[in-house]
């Protein structure tokens, strides 16, 4: 499909007989699955792995680049994530009070000879990349059957 190959679109196809899926991103190519405990073949990453490996790469760029602009003796970032599902009433600052919710934890490691104020200062502007602030507004999915 021409509009397949245009710019802003991701797309994701597998045979209906697994897990595993292809994702092109442009001239990019990566692989998605689901681990054997889950019946997947373990190919490639768990559509949530992908997830956080988004908000992780945007936190590191967005830290690296406020950083730059700062002319601050960052030298390196690391952001491990980790994705669960939790009792929402085991959360005491969530809005939602029943069920379950999704948390995210997300540490990051700065190396650089830094002081107390600019890594807080680094830490608050994690909150403001873009996959962030996507992931905690409100989202809207438009889905559409295509022609074939």
């Amino acid at each position: 499909m021409a509009s397949e190959r245009s710019e802003g679109w991701v797309v994701v196809s597998g045979a209906a007989t697994g897990f595993a899926q292809d994702v092109s991103v442009g001239r990019h190519r990566l692989l998605a699955d689901e681990p054997e405990s889950s019946g997947g073949a373990d190919t490639g990453p768990t559509p949530y792995d992908l997830l956080l490996a988004a908000l992780g790469a945007c936190t590191s760029m967005t830290i690296s680049l406020y950083a730059r602009r700062k002319r601050w003796p960052l030298e390196h970032v690391r952001v491990r994530l980790r994705h669960e599902r939790i009792h929402a009433e085991d959360c005491a600052d969530c809005e939602t009070k029943e069920g379950r919710i999704d948390r995210i934890e997300r540490e990051l490691v700065l190396a650089g000879d830094l002081s107390d104020e600019q890594r807080a200062r680094l830490l608050a502007i994690a909150e403001k990349c873009p996959v962030h602030r996507t992931l905690t507004s409100e989202i809207r999915i438009d889905s559409r059957l295509a022609s074939r």
